[in-house]
């Protein structure tokens, strides 16, 4: 049951991140974004999965977790291309 409950926890927070991504992707601003955020939130990532595999006990919810450390990369990408986009817009508009 533990499991069922861990994989639903990590479903559930895996299900904003497209949207996150989306939303960068067509925003090309870090307007509204926070890097320290998505760097805890990489990093919690990162340290679930590490545990997975420290424990030996991977399951079907570490696929999630894998999933969503991706996701999470994607955004933080997009973030450093949307900080060199407007960083090029504030370098043209003076």
């Amino acid at each position: 049951m533990s499991q069922v409950l861990e994989a639903v926890m990590v479903i559930c927070f895996g299900l904003s991140w497209p949207a996150s991504v989306l939303k960068s992707y067509r925003a090309r601003t870090t307007k509204g974004k926070s890097l320290f955020f998505l760097c805890m939130i990489e990093l919690g990532y990162v340290c679930g999965v590490a545990s997975k595999l420290v424990s030996g006990n991977i399951t079907y919810v570490f696929v999630f977790y894998v999933l969503n450390l991706i996701l999470v990369g994607t955004d933080l990408a997009l973030y450093f291309r949307n900080l060199r986009l407007d960083r090029k817009a504030a370098s043209e508009n003076r």
